[in-house]
């Protein structure tokens, strides 16, 4: 009897082992994600420029005026100083305000707690659920376009005004 435990015991032992591993490693698929939100991610490292784009997404506001607010954040990792000179969505210019200066080691962050910037486009007109190209505009890094949703002003965005 106390042999057959044993048995029983180092064979589920090694068999529990030999299951658990079969993802482990650096390639697993588990260790390679790494969108945790909805909000598109892009970077501008070329000619000596160190941008990146995080998060960024567009809030329709529920007031039926078609308006869009952009939520996400800009890093300057570059030695340089950059600027943001403007913000379009679909071809419809936004209107900027707040921080626009991006020194090193800086952020420009549309909405939240900690927000510097706001970026309000009139007459968007992209309901949720859909995608809108978002095209960044700097005065040394140049132009970057984004892919990115367009969410409802709910849950995590309810806060989100014009």
């Amino acid at each position: 009897m106390r042999l057959r435990n044993v048995l029983i015991t180092t064979t589920a032992l090694v068999a529990s082992l030999f299951l658990t591993s079969c993802g482990a490693g650096p390639s697993a698929a588990s260790r390679t994600i790494v969108r945790v939100t909805d909000g598109a991610e892009t970077a501008i490292t070329t000619d000596g420029n160190d941008l990146k784009v995080r998060n960024l997404l567009l809030v329709e506001l529920k007031d039926g005026s078609g308006t869009g607010v952009l939520v996400g954040s800009i890093i300057n990792d570059a030695p340089k100083d950059d600027a943001l000179l403007g913000v379009s969505v679909n071809g419809i210019t936004a209107k900027v305000t707040g921080v626009t200066t991006l020194m090193q080691n800086s952020v420009i962050q549309f909405e939240g707690p900690t927000a510097n910037a706001k970026a309000v486009i009139p007459a968007m007109n992209v309901s949720a659920g859909n995608n809108a190209v978002v095209s960044l505009f700097f005065a040394h890094a140049g132009e970057v376009k984004i892919n990115a949703i367009v969410r409802d002003q709910s849950d995590t965005y309810a806060g989100v005004t014009a």
